[in-house]
């Protein structure tokens, strides 16, 4: 594997005057040359004022500027040279290679992809991760189109993150995708950048963006999780109901309000967990007989 080196060019504002100095002057010998010679001018001396002209030109070719958070791989003939991070007007040998890469954050949205889940159901995933090159030798030799290399990995690091989690339903504690967000989003940073290390990129953040099931079970699904909201409420009424009987018959006992036989606390019993957990409102009815007639 290739790794980063930096290098030191030269600066572009004091080469541009020798460049452009090169060319006038060139330039200038030429006309006078022309000017002064009888007839054709000789070609001894013409030619080296030709080449020197050329010269002038081809080192113009060497300048280049860089933003901030940008780097430039320079390479002579395939050899790597090194990177140049500094930003400003630089001047380096014009023969030099120089690619430029943009050091800036960056967003990658996958598609929504389609997948099993740790259960088998079919979903639907998709993800946002935020990236930028931390090594620019790594993302320039070491892998072919780094930002190709980028998409394709991300997607296939979200599909085995799908196929590791289950939806909503885990065994135990066991995390999912639904219910465990951060966690889920820690576990696919570090999968994206155990996989992307080697094109020397930095995965900064990466967050799930879309989550459902597939549309052909989304409403088998639905109705599952109506079910079970329901039964999850029904639970909580019931244990709500309990408690209030409990502390009832506990009150009415202690203060002595009234005197309670085992058949008498069974009917209050069931009259009070119909009225507290019935669904339609309740309507008292009077009862101006007892139990026993």
């Amino acid at each position: 594997m290739n790794k980063e080196r930096l290098i030191t060019t030269y600066s572009g504002w004091a080469m541009l005057p020798l460049n452009l100095g090169i060319v006038l002057g060139a330039t200038i010998l030429i006309v006078i040359t022309a000017a002064t010679a009888q007839g054709e001018p000789s070609p001894i001396l013409i030619l080296p004022e030709v080449g020197l002209l050329l010269t002038g030109v081809v080192m113009c070719l060497g300048h280049f500027t860089l933003q901030p958070n940008e780097a430039r791989v320079l390479m002579l003939f395939g050899s790597y040279l090194g990177t140049v991070r500094q930003s400003g007007f630089h001047w380096t040998n014009p023969f030099n290679t120089k690619l430029r890469i943009s050091l800036r954050a960056r967003n990658l949205e996958s598609a929504k992809l389609k997948v099993n889940d740790k259960r088998g159901n079919p979903i639907e995933i998709g993800a946002v991760i935020v990236w930028h090159v931390e090594d620019t030798a790594e993302a320039t030799f070491d892998v072919d189109r780094y930002e190709e290399y980028v998409r394709i990995q991300s997607e296939s690091a979200v599909r085995h993150l799908a196929s590791s989690y289950a939806y909503d339903q885990g065994e135990g504690n066991e995390p999912t995708l639904r219910g465990h967000v951060e966690e889920v989003s820690i576990a696919l940073t570090k999968e994206l950048q155990a996989r992307l290390a080697k094109a020397g990129v930095r995965v900064d953040e990466a967050r799930l963006t879309h989550l459902a099931y597939a549309p052909e079970i989304a409403h088998a699904m639905l109705r599952r999780q109506q079910a079970e909201a329901i039964i999850d409420a029904r639970q909580k009424i019931v244990h709500g109901a309990v408690s209030m009987v409990e502390m009832a018959l506990r009150e009415l006992s202690e203060r002595h309000v009234i005197t309670l036989d085992d058949e008498r606390k069974a009917a209050m019993v069931s009259n009070l967990m119909i009225v507290l957990c019935g669904e339609s409102e309740a309507k008292p009815v009077i009862n101006t007989g007892t139990l026993y007639t």
